[in-house]
């Protein structure tokens, strides 16, 4: 069933390209448009984790220059009865974390030193149990791929308000046809992205409370960076908007617009979660000045730099 949205959204996101293609190029545009999509679908299928990683500035880390988040990590993995995933770790203050790859084979987490520095060990591990829970949902290439395409959608109804062009005799140039497709298609790639990532993101909140065995730490987790994520600037997100779907939190948007659900609604249905699996409910967020075995020490930059700078 999950395999089938997928498909149904993908080629829905497809189609919306073509048809933007279409209103400014005509048949011709409809054809190259697919093609594009094709070829960006190929694309990302294989380079999806690296684009994504690059984008970020992300660093592998491993046991020795990481040993605290790098054997977490494996151990949820073992958890999931997961491959064990490449480990990244992202030189930012906001805090956030992701998963990609195009299988569990070639999967990767990171996290930001932002995040890693402001949890406990028990919400880190909550979190990297969300992130893998993404990949044992193999929700992990097709949130890459929807951002591209959603991504190259907004980038040729932008080209499309200065070169509108087509069949006029078939009345494909109509301006006010392609001023409606320019203006309509980024609204309507924005709705099926964010219908795609809400979704999975309550269910990756549920296999991270599975994984993980505690869905009041995640739950913890979400008050603790939600606020945050979204005061401190996320220069990634404000290059690339797509990319915020790939959060476990969002950045810098209204719920209106947000690719994730309400974060009280995603801590509400995790409350129900611990319920289900016969634990406490967690009454408040645990407190934010309790030490994290992530933190830098002074007057250091990053316990986790591999270089000990």
């Amino acid at each position: 069933m999950n395999g089938m949205k997928t498909t149904m959204l993908l080629a829905a996101l497809t189609a919306l390209f073509m048809a933007l293609g279409y209103t400014l190029g005509g048949s011709g545009g409809a054809i190259i448009a697919l093609l594009v999509a094709a070829g960006m679908n190929l694309f990302t299928f294989w380079n999806a984790d690296r684009i994504v990683l690059s984008m970020h500035g992300a660093r592998e880390v491993d046991a020795q220059s990481a040993p605290d988040f790098y054997n977490l990590v494996r151990e949820l993995a073992q958890r999931a009865q997961l491959p064990m995933p490449r480990v990244y770790v992202i030189d930012q203050d906001a805090p956030n974390a992701f998963a990609t790859g195009r299988n569990p084979e070639n999967a990767a987490v990171a996290a930001t030193t932002g995040l890693l520095s402001m949890l406990s060990r028990e919400e880190v591990a909550g979190v990297m149990a969300h992130e893998l829970g993404h990949v044992k949902n193999r929700d992990t290439l097709i949130m890459t791929m929807v951002a591209t395409i959603a991504g190259a959608i907004s980038m040729l109804a932008n080209f499309g308000l200065f070169f509108r062009g087509g069949d006029h005799e078939n009345g494909h140039g109509n301006i006010v046809a392609s001023l409606l497709a320019v203006i309509v298609a980024p609204f309507a790639a924005m709705i099926v992205q964010m219908a795609i990532s809400r979704t999975r993101e309550y269910g990756a909140d549920r296999a991270g409370a599975e994984i993980s065995g505690n869905p009041q730490a995640l739950a913890s987790a979400l008050a603790k960076i939600s606020g945050r994520a979204q005061m401190i600037p996320n220069p990634v997100a404000e290059r690339n908007p797509a990319a915020a779907q790939l959060y476990i939190v969002p950045t810098h948007v209204s719920e209106l617009f947000s690719t994730h659900p309400a974060t009280e609604k995603r801590i509400a249905a995790l409350q129900d979660i611990a319920a289900e699996m016969g634990g406490p409910l967690l009454a408040r967020p645990a407190s934010a000045s309790a030490p994290s075995p992530f933190s830098a020490p002074p007057r250091r930059r990053s316990a986790l730099d591999p270089n000990g700078r």
